[in-house]
């Protein structure tokens, strides 16, 4: 469909000699622009970049472009749209008149308005879910027929403008009616803007069929909630570190890689012992998980309460730093020009020795507060280090009480199984079993020794799923108790080096005024 004037060119692929290239011609031309040339153009400041009409095969080395807003790249020969997932600030993408066939490679342009793929190979309007910003969309003469995949841009609710023309899909005779209907938002269609007569028409002919489809999206909306809400849950049990306790999660996943599970059951007795195991298990799984929430709004609350005093702390520091300096100001407000005024020489010295004295003051004030600041910041996070190891620790132990009910309960399970097995064999040497048994379970009777060790590879695999999970719970209490700490003690020793820098340059500058004034009356 799409014809070249220049196919019997050489591809060009996008290196940097191409774009340094491209951002000059396109940057400003004069004085500024010279000058930007020269010292060299960072390609993190350019927001828009023309690559149209130049042969281009494929899209490559744009990383650098991270501000980027509008990006042409129109007119050339791309197959593929690939490598734009770091243009994530992209509003505006011209991929026309190319040889694309897969609408693909966009999902990062969440903040994409304008899209046109007008003039090219596409046969399936998809892969747009991420675009949610998407107001107008340009795919006319590509090789769309099926009226029904237009549905598909339902979902765009700030979808105005859509441009279709030239595809075989407008070639059906309801098509304008069908596009109205299903797009009811729409307000441009192919260049044209859909009236009010369309509208109703299309409404009347369609009417049921889109009452239905209403219908199966409000399912499906509640189904998309529903979810979310899980996904939601879920995190939130994560960072309480008893994701999936509230049920039989532990329990089953020990017996899905436990392949010798599978054929105990058929012993005679196992699978009421089982069910009872499986109950009392689930029960001490979900008193951890009961804790493990309970204990997680503890360690929060902390966190908000340490913050709370720091926020206290530092605003009262603010506030007794800006009465000194008001106090400061207030006192030497124009003593320089008052200094310069002064006839008598012995006076205007004795103002400046004074002046010079208060700037002395104010510095060794300042920071005789910062560092009361810092001793009271000092205390606050020994306390909080204190009662978060404190809260890690006494969580870390009783969870793993509870892993240790988890392992008696097991070890308890096995001693029974393995009782039960032992009978078992003991009557098919008696030839006194009556129950049926599938070969491969019989085949676990042949002696002792196989029978034994079938239930103890069964009784490991169980005791190595409960500890790992401990050990997972464990591990990331302990991360998250020393990551924390260590994120307060920088955030302390940053903020008390820029308290200082800050005093230290503002007495430099009275100082530097101060070194100005003695020059000019030498």
């Amino acid at each position: 469909m799409t014809s070249r004037l220049y196919d019997s060119i050489e591809p060009n692929v996008i290196d940097e000699e191409m774009l340094q290239k491209a951002v000059e011609e396109q940057g400003p031309q004069e004085e500024a622009g010279q000058l930007a040339k020269k010292e060299g153009i960072n390609f993190k400041d350019v927001k828009e970049l023309q690559l149209d009409f130049r042969n281009i095969l494929k899209i490559d080395n744009l990383w650098q472009f991270e501000n980027l807003t509008k990006l042409q790249l129109d007119n050339n020969i791309i197959e593929k749209i690939e490598a734009l997932g770091s243009l994530v600030h992209l509003v505006w993408l011209d991929l026309s008149f190319n040889n694309i066939e897969v609408i693909e490679g966009l999902d990062n342009l969440v903040k994409l308005q304008d899209l046109s793929l007008y003039n090219n190979r596409i046969s399936k309007i998809e892969n747009l879910d991420t675009l949610q910003e998407l107001q107008i969309f340009s795919i006319g003469n590509n090789n769309i027929r099926a009226l029904e995949n237009v549905v598909y841009l339902r979902k765009f609710k700030n979808l105005r403008t859509l441009n279709l023309t030239g595809n075989p899909v407008c070639d059906n005779e309801v098509y304008a009616l069908f596009i109205a209907a299903y797009l009811p938002d729409l307000v441009y269609l192919d260049f044209r803007l859909v009236d009010e007569n369309t509208r109703e028409v299309a409404f009347i002919k369609y009417q049921y069929s889109i009452e239905e489809m209403k219908a199966g999206e409000a399912v499906a909306l509640i189904k998309k909630e529903e979810e979310e809400a899980k996904q939601k849950e879920l995190e939130y049990h994560k960072t309480a570190y008893v994701e999936y306790l509230n049920g039989s999660f532990l329990f089953d996943s020990m017996y899905a890689e436990d392949p010798e599970a599978a054929k105990l059951i058929y012993l005679p007795g196992v699978p009421d012992l089982l069910e009872t195991y499986k109950t009392k298990f689930v029960d001490t799984c979900e008193n951890l998980f009961e804790y493990g929430l309970k204990h997680y709004e503890k360690r929060e609350a902390e966190v908000v309460l340490f913050n709370d005093c720091m926020r206290e702390a530092l605003q009262e520091n603010q506030e007794q730093g800006a009465k000194i300096l008001k106090t400061f100001e207030d006192k030497n407000h124009g003593v320089l020009d008052d200094i310069q005024t002064l006839s008598s020489t012995q006076l205007a010295e004795s103002k400046l020795a004074e002046y010079n004295d208060d700037i002395t003051q104010l510095s060794e004030t300042l920071m005789a507060l910062e560092m009361q600041l810092v001793d009271q910041i000092e205390e606050v996070i020994k306390d909080f280090e204190r009662n978060v190891l404190d809260l890690v620790a006494t969580f870390i132990e009783n969870e793993q009480g509870m892993m240790a009910q988890c392992r008696d309960l097991e070890n308890h399970h096995h001693e029974k199984l393995l009782e039960i097995a032992i009978n078992t064999l003991e009557k098919i040497v008696k030839s006194e079993l009556d129950e049926e048994m599938p070969d491969e379970v019989r085949m676990l009777f042949v002696d002792k020794d196989t029978i034994v060790n079938a239930v103890n590879a069964s009784h490991d695999v169980h005791l190595l799923k409960i500890d790992n999970r401990e050990d997972d719970i464990i591990t990331k209490a302990n991360s998250w108790a020393t990551a924390l700490i260590e994120k307060v003690h920088k955030s302390e020793i940053d903020r008390n080096r820029n308290r200082v820098m800050e005093i230290n340059q503002y007495i430099d500058h009275l100082r530097e005024e101060l070194d100005n004034l003695d020059s000019l009356e030498q």
